[in-house]
């Protein structure tokens, strides 16, 4: 009897073992009937034993033992399979051992018949086995997009929920400091709470744009007529305000006319010279500049420091890539989410531009944007 046969006239002992080992992965799985603990396992089976009956090219068999076997255009088993997983408490590497042990109780319940010739027992382990493979390349993609989805979906609800409160602590606190005769214990106490909460809002400001960027839906930006130069000017004011230690200059002619959302670009003006006030040395100055070239608008922040390694400037505006390259040392109690670049260069790939960064020993650290001083209507 070939392999394929065998599962079919066998899928009900089969099952039992599937439902077995489950059954033992999660303290949750004890508590569930035997349909949920055999969720799809059956429909899984079949599709494999009928893929085991199918003529096979090499270019498909190649294909498949990559997982990466032509769509169907419908849902599988095993992606349906992966979200009830979810959505029950099991790990992605829990719904991974299911398939290593649906591999071993198959394979060792299967007995080549005599009539079997060996060319044909190979073919059919090998064919079982990619079968095997492409559910399971199936299901972690799909239990990873469940990941993802509960994730932003609860961060957008975090960031959402968070902003009230926030709200009415600075609020509040920018009330009591507008009040006369406050004492100097008590003012300074208040200042802290306010610049807490402003940064704070700002942080929840930046998670709701990571989780917008994440979406898919990318951060929305209104284009309208508006003087550049002045926008960035204001940004120096206020980091200035933020930071009276610090020597921030601004190099620009004193208008420069252009079609951008300026709240946006605000935004990317802010993050670039907090970012080069965090890491830039203590005495050297940040410069803010402001030009045309042809068609184009181009701000740079630029900074004195040690210079950004080379392998470091490929993912510095992917805030995941660089959290796992400093080992987390980049989160410290100052310095937020370390979303500020990631969100910089998606609210200008939304004006159509791109941001660049150069950075030296010998001429310090600088951020480059770029975007069209008309970008079409479609933004």
């Amino acid at each position: 009897m070939r392999l394929g046969d065998f599962i079919l006239e066998n899928i009900e002992p089969i099952l039992q073992q599937w439902e077995d080992f489950a059954k033992t992965l999660t303290p949750a799985a004890r508590g569930m009937s035997s349909l949920a603990l055999r969720d799809h396992a059956e429909q899984m089976l079949r599709a494999i034993a009928a893929d085991l009956g199918t003529v096979q090219t090499d270019a498909a068999r190649v294909l498949k033992s990559h997982g990466a076997a032509p769509p169907s255009g419908e849902v599988t088993a095993a992606e349906v399979h992966a979200g009830t997983r979810h959505t029950s408490g099991f790990t992605i590497g829990q719904v991974i051992a299911e398939y290593r042990a649906l591999r071993t109780s198959v394979l060792r319940l299967w007995m080549p018949p005599e009539h079997v010739t060996k060319g044909e027992e190979i073919s059919d382990l090998i064919r079982f086995n990619e079968a095997i493979d492409q559910a399971l390349a199936e299901s972690v993609v799909s239990y990873t997009d469940a990941v993802d989805s509960t994730r932003n979906v609860f961060l957008g609800i975090l960031g959402h929920d968070l902003r009230s409160p926030l709200g009415a602590i600075s609020l509040s606190s920018e009330r009591v400091l507008s009040a006369e005769d406050l004492p100097p214990k008590i003012t300074r106490y208040v200042s802290h709470i306010f610049a807490s909460a402003k940064r704070s809002i700002k942080i929840v400001g930046d998670l709701l744009d990571f989780t917008r960027t994440q979406m898919g839906s990318g951060i929305p930006v209104r284009i309208e007529f508006g003087d550049f130069a002045q926008a960035c000017a204001g940004m120096v004011e206020e980091a200035r305000a933020y930071h009276p230690d610090k020597k921030i200059e601004i190099r620009s002619r004193a208008s420069v006319p252009a079609r951008f959302d300026r709240s946006r670009m605000e935004q990317v003006i802010s993050n670039l010279i907090g970012n080069a006030i965090q890491h830039g040395e203590g005495g050297a100055p940040v410069t803010v500049s402001v030009r045309t070239e042809g068609e184009y608008l181009v701000a740079s922040v630029h900074n004195r420091g040690l210079p950004i390694d080379d392998c470091a400037k490929e993912t510095i505006f992917n805030p995941m890539a660089r959290h796992l390259r400093a080992g987390g040392e980049e989160y410290g109690a100052g310095s937020g989410l370390g979303l500020g670049l990631y969100i910089a260069s998606a609210i200008v790939s939304a004006h159509q531009g791109k941001i660049e960064v150069e950075s030296t020993a010998d001429s310090g650290t600088t951020f480059t944007v770029r975007i069209p001083l008309n970008p079409s209507q479609s933004v």
